[in-house]
C-alpha cells in the first residue's frame, strides 16, 4: 500500500505541478513551429517566381522581418496582406496569389523565424509586426484598399489588424475564437488559461470589428474544430459570409472547389 501510495503521489505531482511547469516552460516550442527559408531555398523562389519583390522591414526592438510582394496590375491596385498559417512558409502562396486574383497585389507575411525574417515568434511580435506591415503597406504602396487574409495561427494578426486599422474586407481561414478554448479542447486536464501566455483573443476583438467577414471552416478539422470558427464569426461586428467546406480538414482546404472560388467572390 505504501509503495501504490508513492507511485500515487508521483503521478499527482507530474501532472499537476511538473507538465503544467514544462509546458509553461516550453509553450513556445510547443505553440509556434518555425520555417525558416535557406538561402537555395529562397534563391529558388526568386528564380521561378520573378515578378515577386522581397521586402524587409526593421522593428522597433532591432529585429529584421521579411515579406514577400506581388505587385498588381495597376500601382493602386487592392491589396491582400497575408497572414499564414502555423508551420507554413508563406512563399508557397505565390503561385495561387499571382493567378487566382490577378487584379489584386499580394504581401506575404513572415512571422519572426518563418522564411527570411529574423528573431523568434510570440504573440507580442506577431501583432507588432502585423501592424508595421499594415502600416508600410498604407504609406509606402498606396494601394486602393487593403483586404486582410488569415489563415489558422494568422488569424489572430488578420482579426487584430483589422481591430486597429481600417480594412476593406477580411477572409478567415480555419480560424478559432482564442488560443485559450483551442488548448482547453485539446487539454482540458490542464489549467490553460493561467498557463497560456499567448492567448491570441480573436473573439473579444471581433465584436467592434465592421469590416465584412469571409469565414472558410473546414468540416473535418481535427486541429481547430469549426466551432470554435463559428464562434468568432457569431460575434463578428459587421457583414459576415460563413462557409464550410465539407469533407476538407485543416490542411486541405485549398483544395476544395468552393475555395478560390468563395475568396475571389468575396474580393472582386
Amino acid at each position: 500500500m505504501r509503495k501504490m501510495g508513492t507511485v500515487l503521489l508521483a503521478a499527482l505531482v507530474f501532472f499537476f505541478v511538473a507538465l503544467p511547469a514544462a509546458l509553461w516552460l516550453l509553450q513556445e516550442k510547443l505553440i509556434f513551429f518555425p520555417q525558416p527559408l535557406s538561402e537555395a531555398q529562397r534563391a529558388e523562389v526568386i528564380r521561378r517566381f520573378p515578378f515577386t519583390r522581397e521586402v524587409t522591414l526593421t522593428t522597433a526592438d532591432g529585429a529584421r522581418i521579411h515579406a514577400w510582394h506581388i505587385p498588381g496590375p495597376r500601382p493602386d491596385a487592392p491589396l491582400v496582406l497575408y497572414f499564414g498559417g502555423n508551420a507554413e512558409d508563406v512563399a508557397w502562396m505565390i503561385p495561387d496569389a499571382s493567378t487566382r486574383l490577378p487584379g489584386a497585389a499580394w504581401l506575404l507575411v513572415d512571422y519572426r523565424g518563418y522564411g527570411g525574417s529574423d528573431g523568434s515568434p510570440t504573440e507580442a511580435a506577431i501583432s507588432a509586426d502585423a501592424l508595421a506591415w499594415y502600416d508600410y503597406a498604407a504609406r509606402e504602396l498606396k494601394p486602393a484598399r487593403i483586404d486582410v487574409f488569415g489563415r489558422s495561427l494568422g488569424s489572430g494578426a488578420a482579426v487584430l489588424v483589422s481591430s486597429q486599422r481600417p480594412v476593406s474586407r477580411v477572409v478567415l481561414v480555419t480560424p478559432f475564437d482564442s488560443l485559450i478554448e483551442v488548448a482547453k479542447r485539446h487539454y482540458p486536464f490542464l489549467p490553460v488559461r493561467l498557463m497560456l501566455r499567448h492567448q491570441f483573443d480573436s473573439i473579444g476583438r471581433a465584436p467592434k470589428i465592421t469590416a465584412p467577414l469571409l469565414c472558410l471552416a473546414a468540416q473535418r478539422d481535427t486541429v481547430v474544430p469549426s466551432a470554435h470558427a463559428k464562434k468568432l464569426y457569431d460575434a463578428w461586428g459587421g457583414p459576415k459570409k460563413w462557409v464550410e467546406l465539407e469533407e476538407a480538414g485543416h490542411n486541405t482546404t485549398d483544395s476544395h472547389p468552393l475555395f478560390w472560388r468563395a475568396v475571389g467572390e468575396f474580393l472582386k
